[in-house]
Protein backbone atom coordinates (compact mmCIF):
# COMPACT_ATOMS: atom_id res chain seq x y z
CA UNK A 1 0.00 0.00 0.00
CA UNK A 2 1.39 3.36 -1.01
CA UNK A 3 1.67 6.45 1.16
CA UNK A 4 0.52 9.76 -0.28
CA UNK A 5 3.26 12.34 0.18
CA UNK A 6 2.72 16.01 -0.63
CA UNK A 7 5.24 18.80 -0.99
CA UNK A 8 5.01 22.33 -2.37
CA UNK A 9 7.80 24.53 -3.69
CA UNK A 10 7.42 28.29 -4.13
CA UNK A 11 8.97 29.79 -7.30
CA UNK A 12 10.84 32.75 -5.86
CA UNK A 13 14.18 32.90 -7.67
CA UNK A 14 16.92 31.06 -9.49
CA UNK A 15 17.85 27.93 -7.58
CA UNK A 16 21.34 27.39 -6.20
CA UNK A 17 23.39 24.42 -5.06
CA UNK A 18 22.08 24.65 -1.49
CA UNK A 19 18.52 24.27 -2.81
CA UNK A 20 19.60 21.25 -4.84
CA UNK A 21 21.33 19.49 -1.95
CA UNK A 22 18.82 20.46 0.73
CA UNK A 23 15.48 20.24 -1.10
CA UNK A 24 15.62 18.78 -4.60
CA UNK A 25 17.85 15.77 -4.01
CA UNK A 26 15.76 14.56 -1.03
CA UNK A 27 12.70 15.02 -3.25
CA UNK A 28 14.25 12.76 -5.88
CA UNK A 29 14.78 10.11 -3.20
CA UNK A 30 11.09 10.31 -2.26
CA UNK A 31 10.09 9.96 -5.91
CA UNK A 32 12.31 6.91 -6.33
CA UNK A 33 10.62 5.04 -3.47
CA UNK A 34 7.85 2.82 -4.94
CA UNK A 35 5.97 2.97 -1.63
CA UNK A 36 5.38 6.72 -2.08
CA UNK A 37 2.62 8.36 -4.10
CA UNK A 38 4.37 11.72 -4.44
CA UNK A 39 2.58 14.95 -5.35
CA UNK A 40 4.77 17.97 -6.10
CA UNK A 41 3.06 21.34 -6.38
CA UNK A 42 4.75 24.48 -7.68
CA UNK A 43 3.08 26.90 -5.29
CA UNK A 44 2.75 29.97 -7.48
CA UNK A 45 -0.24 31.36 -5.55
CA UNK A 46 1.97 31.77 -2.49
CA UNK A 47 4.12 34.20 -4.46
CA UNK A 48 1.17 36.63 -4.58
CA UNK A 49 1.48 37.47 -0.88
CA UNK A 50 4.03 40.17 -1.69
CA UNK A 51 4.55 42.63 -4.54
CA UNK A 52 5.73 40.79 -7.64
CA UNK A 53 6.19 41.13 -11.38
CA UNK A 54 3.62 38.98 -13.24
CA UNK A 55 5.89 38.12 -16.16
CA UNK A 56 8.69 37.17 -13.82
CA UNK A 57 6.37 34.95 -11.77
CA UNK A 58 5.37 33.03 -14.90
CA UNK A 59 9.01 32.69 -15.90
CA UNK A 60 10.06 31.52 -12.43
CA UNK A 61 7.24 28.98 -12.35
CA UNK A 62 8.39 27.39 -15.61
CA UNK A 63 11.99 27.64 -14.44
CA UNK A 64 11.13 25.67 -11.30
CA UNK A 65 9.36 23.00 -13.33
CA UNK A 66 12.22 22.71 -15.81
CA UNK A 67 14.77 22.54 -13.00
CA UNK A 68 12.95 19.77 -11.16
CA UNK A 69 12.68 17.71 -14.33
CA UNK A 70 16.28 18.42 -15.32
CA UNK A 71 17.46 17.28 -11.90
CA UNK A 72 15.75 13.94 -12.47
CA UNK A 73 12.25 14.13 -11.03
CA UNK A 74 10.70 11.11 -12.72
CA UNK A 75 7.28 10.38 -14.09
CA UNK A 76 6.24 8.58 -10.88
CA UNK A 77 5.90 11.98 -9.20
CA UNK A 78 2.79 13.97 -10.02
CA UNK A 79 4.04 17.46 -10.83
CA UNK A 80 1.58 20.32 -11.24
CA UNK A 81 1.14 24.05 -10.74
CA UNK A 82 -0.99 24.99 -7.74
CA UNK A 83 -3.01 27.71 -9.48
CA UNK A 84 -4.09 25.36 -12.27
CA UNK A 85 -6.46 23.60 -9.85
CA UNK A 86 -9.18 25.99 -8.60
CA UNK A 87 -10.08 23.58 -5.79
CA UNK A 88 -7.08 24.91 -3.85
CA UNK A 89 -8.51 28.41 -3.50
CA UNK A 90 -12.05 27.23 -2.81
CA UNK A 91 -10.89 24.91 -0.06
CA UNK A 92 -8.68 27.68 1.30
CA UNK A 93 -11.75 29.82 2.00
CA UNK A 94 -13.56 26.93 3.69
CA UNK A 95 -10.53 26.48 5.93
CA UNK A 96 -10.31 30.22 6.60
CA UNK A 97 -13.85 29.82 7.90
CA UNK A 98 -12.54 27.14 10.24
CA UNK A 99 -9.47 29.01 11.44
CA UNK A 100 -9.22 32.05 13.70
CA UNK A 101 -7.52 35.41 13.27
CA UNK A 102 -5.31 34.70 16.27
CA UNK A 103 -4.00 31.50 14.71
CA UNK A 104 -3.07 33.31 11.51
CA UNK A 105 -1.52 36.30 13.27
CA UNK A 106 0.70 34.04 15.38
CA UNK A 107 2.43 32.56 12.33
CA UNK A 108 6.13 33.36 12.60
CA UNK A 109 6.55 34.13 8.91
CA UNK A 110 3.69 36.64 9.01
CA UNK A 111 5.28 38.37 11.98
CA UNK A 112 8.67 38.52 10.30
CA UNK A 113 7.50 39.68 6.88
CA UNK A 114 5.03 42.25 8.23
CA UNK A 115 7.34 43.70 10.86
CA UNK A 116 8.00 47.39 10.20
CA UNK A 117 5.59 47.51 7.25
CA UNK A 118 2.86 50.14 7.13
CA UNK A 119 0.73 47.93 4.93
CA UNK A 120 0.85 44.25 3.95
CA UNK A 121 -1.33 42.18 1.68
CA UNK A 122 -4.17 40.33 3.39
CA UNK A 123 -3.00 37.14 1.68
CA UNK A 124 0.20 37.29 3.71
CA UNK A 125 -1.96 36.80 6.80
CA UNK A 126 -4.27 34.15 5.35
CA UNK A 127 -1.96 32.10 3.12
CA UNK A 128 -1.37 29.44 5.82
CA UNK A 129 -5.00 28.43 5.15
CA UNK A 130 -4.10 28.04 1.48
CA UNK A 131 -1.08 26.00 2.46
CA UNK A 132 -3.35 23.80 4.57
CA UNK A 133 -5.71 23.48 1.60
CA UNK A 134 -2.82 22.41 -0.62
CA UNK A 135 -2.10 19.53 1.74
CA UNK A 136 -5.61 18.53 2.78
CA UNK A 137 -7.13 18.63 -0.72
CA UNK A 138 -5.30 15.44 -1.62
CA UNK A 139 -5.83 13.52 1.62
CA UNK A 140 -2.07 13.72 2.08
CA UNK A 141 -0.68 11.42 4.72
CA UNK A 142 2.92 12.64 4.94
CA UNK A 143 4.41 16.09 4.41
CA UNK A 144 8.20 16.51 4.43
CA UNK A 145 8.81 19.63 6.46
CA UNK A 146 11.78 21.63 7.66
CA UNK A 147 11.89 23.79 10.76
CA UNK A 148 10.75 26.91 8.89
CA UNK A 149 7.46 25.31 7.82
CA UNK A 150 6.71 23.16 10.84
CA UNK A 151 4.32 25.74 12.34
CA UNK A 152 2.29 25.82 9.13
CA UNK A 153 1.93 22.05 9.08
CA UNK A 154 0.82 22.13 12.71
CA UNK A 155 -1.90 24.60 11.70
CA UNK A 156 -2.98 22.30 8.86
CA UNK A 157 -3.35 19.36 11.25
CA UNK A 158 -5.22 21.56 13.75
CA UNK A 159 -7.67 22.71 11.09
CA UNK A 160 -8.19 19.18 9.81
CA UNK A 161 -8.99 17.89 13.29
CA UNK A 162 -11.23 20.87 14.07
CA UNK A 163 -13.14 20.51 10.80
CA UNK A 164 -13.57 16.76 11.26
CA UNK A 165 -14.74 17.25 14.83
CA UNK A 166 -17.21 19.98 13.90
CA UNK A 167 -18.61 18.84 10.56
CA UNK A 168 -17.70 15.17 10.21
CA UNK A 169 -14.71 13.25 8.90
CA UNK A 170 -13.62 14.78 5.62
CA UNK A 171 -9.85 15.20 5.87
CA UNK A 172 -6.96 12.87 6.45
CA UNK A 173 -4.89 14.34 9.26
CA UNK A 174 -1.34 14.56 7.86
CA UNK A 175 1.86 13.96 9.74
CA UNK A 176 5.16 15.67 9.20
CA UNK A 177 8.30 13.84 8.18
CA UNK A 178 11.66 15.36 8.99
CA UNK A 179 13.90 14.96 5.94
CA UNK A 180 17.20 13.18 6.41
CA UNK A 181 19.98 15.51 7.46
CA UNK A 182 21.30 17.30 4.40
CA UNK A 183 24.31 19.45 3.72
CA UNK A 184 23.87 22.99 5.00
CA UNK A 185 25.84 25.00 2.50
CA UNK A 186 27.01 28.50 3.41
CA UNK A 187 27.80 31.48 1.22
CA UNK A 188 31.28 31.03 -0.27
CA UNK A 189 32.22 34.65 0.45
CA UNK A 190 30.64 34.72 3.90
CA UNK A 191 30.72 31.18 5.32
CA UNK A 192 28.96 32.26 8.50
CA UNK A 193 25.66 32.82 6.63
CA UNK A 194 23.39 30.48 4.72
CA UNK A 195 23.81 30.45 0.95
CA UNK A 196 20.89 32.48 -0.36
CA UNK A 197 19.83 33.54 -3.83
CA UNK A 198 21.45 36.93 -4.14
CA UNK A 199 24.06 37.60 -1.46
CA UNK A 200 26.68 40.12 -2.59
CA UNK A 201 25.22 40.02 -6.13
CA UNK A 202 25.65 36.25 -6.13
CA UNK A 203 29.43 36.36 -5.69
CA UNK A 204 29.33 33.60 -3.08
CA UNK A 205 26.38 31.69 -4.54
CA UNK A 206 26.64 28.76 -6.94
CA UNK A 207 23.53 28.83 -9.09
CA UNK A 208 22.48 25.63 -10.81
CA UNK A 209 22.80 27.29 -14.22
CA UNK A 210 26.19 28.91 -13.64
CA UNK A 211 28.63 28.22 -16.48
CA UNK A 212 31.75 26.19 -15.60
CA UNK A 213 34.02 29.26 -15.83
CA UNK A 214 31.77 31.15 -13.41
CA UNK A 215 31.74 28.22 -11.00
CA UNK A 216 35.53 27.97 -11.03
CA UNK A 217 35.89 31.72 -10.50
CA UNK A 218 33.42 31.80 -7.59
CA UNK A 219 35.03 28.83 -5.86
CA UNK A 220 38.51 30.26 -6.38
CA UNK A 221 37.42 33.40 -4.51
CA UNK A 222 35.82 31.44 -1.67
CA UNK A 223 36.95 32.41 1.83
CA UNK A 224 39.41 30.00 3.47
CA UNK A 225 42.41 30.74 5.71
CA UNK A 226 46.21 30.67 5.73
CA UNK A 227 46.66 27.28 7.38
CA UNK A 228 47.90 24.83 4.68
CA UNK A 229 46.82 21.81 6.73
CA UNK A 230 43.14 21.08 6.10
CA UNK A 231 40.92 20.11 9.01
CA UNK A 232 37.15 20.05 9.40
CA UNK A 233 36.52 22.62 12.12
CA UNK A 234 33.25 24.53 11.51
CA UNK A 235 33.70 26.75 14.56
CA UNK A 236 37.24 27.98 13.92
CA UNK A 237 37.69 27.35 10.18
CA UNK A 238 34.28 28.12 8.72
CA UNK A 239 35.52 28.70 5.16
CA UNK A 240 37.39 25.40 4.88
CA UNK A 241 34.56 23.59 6.64
CA UNK A 242 32.02 25.00 4.19
CA UNK A 243 33.98 23.76 1.20
CA UNK A 244 34.40 20.38 2.91
CA UNK A 245 30.63 20.13 3.44
CA UNK A 246 30.01 20.98 -0.20
CA UNK A 247 32.62 18.54 -1.51
CA UNK A 248 31.38 15.77 0.78
CA UNK A 249 27.77 16.25 -0.30
CA UNK A 250 28.69 16.19 -3.97
CA UNK A 251 30.93 13.11 -3.73
CA UNK A 252 28.97 11.10 -1.20
CA UNK A 253 31.35 11.33 1.73
CA UNK A 254 31.51 13.06 5.09
CA UNK A 255 33.07 16.54 5.26
CA UNK A 256 36.04 15.19 7.17
CA UNK A 257 36.61 12.35 4.72
CA UNK A 258 36.32 14.77 1.82
CA UNK A 259 39.48 16.49 3.03
CA UNK A 260 41.55 13.32 3.06
CA UNK A 261 44.49 13.40 0.66
CA UNK A 262 43.91 17.07 -0.22
CA UNK A 263 46.75 19.43 0.61
CA UNK A 264 46.11 23.15 0.84
CA UNK A 265 43.21 25.47 0.07
CA UNK A 266 44.02 25.73 -3.63
CA UNK A 267 43.71 21.98 -4.10
CA UNK A 268 40.49 21.93 -2.07
CA UNK A 269 38.98 24.66 -4.21
CA UNK A 270 39.98 22.83 -7.38
CA UNK A 271 38.32 19.64 -6.13
CA UNK A 272 35.14 21.49 -5.18
CA UNK A 273 34.95 23.26 -8.54
CA UNK A 274 35.48 19.99 -10.41
CA UNK A 275 32.75 18.24 -8.41
CA UNK A 276 30.32 21.11 -8.99
CA UNK A 277 30.90 21.22 -12.73
CA UNK A 278 30.57 17.44 -13.00
CA UNK A 279 27.34 17.41 -10.99
CA UNK A 280 25.70 20.33 -12.76
CA UNK A 281 26.70 19.58 -16.37
CA UNK A 282 23.99 16.96 -17.06
CA UNK A 283 21.39 19.04 -15.21
CA UNK A 284 22.22 22.09 -17.30
CA UNK A 285 22.16 20.09 -20.54
CA UNK A 286 18.69 18.69 -19.77
CA UNK A 287 17.48 22.13 -18.64
CA UNK A 288 18.47 23.64 -21.99
CA UNK A 289 16.63 20.87 -23.82
CA UNK A 290 13.47 21.35 -21.76
CA UNK A 291 13.38 25.14 -22.02
CA UNK A 292 14.01 25.01 -25.76
CA UNK A 293 10.53 23.51 -26.10
CA UNK A 294 8.17 24.98 -23.47
CA UNK A 295 5.38 22.85 -24.92
CA UNK A 296 6.95 19.81 -23.28
CA UNK A 297 6.88 21.55 -19.89
CA UNK A 298 3.26 22.55 -20.31
CA UNK A 299 2.37 19.02 -21.35
CA UNK A 300 3.94 17.62 -18.18
CA UNK A 301 2.01 20.12 -16.06
CA UNK A 302 -1.29 19.41 -17.80
CA UNK A 303 -0.83 15.70 -17.30
CA UNK A 304 0.00 16.16 -13.63
CA UNK A 305 -3.00 18.40 -13.04
CA UNK A 306 -5.35 16.01 -14.83
CA UNK A 307 -4.22 13.14 -12.62
CA UNK A 308 -4.63 14.93 -9.27
CA UNK A 309 -7.48 17.38 -9.89
CA UNK A 310 -10.18 14.76 -9.36
CA UNK A 311 -9.03 14.07 -5.83
CA UNK A 312 -9.05 17.78 -4.95
CA UNK A 313 -12.50 18.33 -6.45
CA UNK A 314 -13.88 15.36 -4.51
CA UNK A 315 -12.42 16.64 -1.24
CA UNK A 316 -13.88 20.11 -1.77
CA UNK A 317 -17.29 18.67 -2.62
CA UNK A 318 -17.26 16.65 0.60
CA UNK A 319 -16.17 19.69 2.61
CA UNK A 320 -18.91 21.87 1.05
CA UNK A 321 -21.57 19.30 1.86
CA UNK A 322 -20.30 18.84 5.41
CA UNK A 323 -20.45 22.62 6.00
CA UNK A 324 -24.01 22.86 4.73
CA UNK A 325 -23.44 24.52 1.37
CA UNK A 326 -26.06 23.84 -1.30
CA UNK A 327 -25.04 21.69 -4.26
CA UNK A 328 -26.92 21.94 -7.57
CA UNK A 329 -25.15 18.98 -9.18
Amino acid sequence: MTTRVFTGLKPTGQLQIGNYLGAIRPLLDLAADPDNDLLVSVADLHALTVQHDPARLRALTLEMVATLLACGLNARAKLFVQSSIPAHTELSYLLESTATYGEMARMIQFKEKSRGQESVRLSLLTYPALMAADILAYQSEVVPVGDDQRQHLELATTLARRFNGTYGDVFTVPRGATPAETARVKDLRDPTTKMGKSGAAGAGVIFLRDEPDAIVAKVRRAVTDNNPTLTYDPRNRSGVANLAVLLGALTGSSPGAALDEIQGAAALKAAVAEALVETLAPIQKRYRELTADPAELLSVLRSGAEVVAGDAVKTVANAREAMGLLSLH
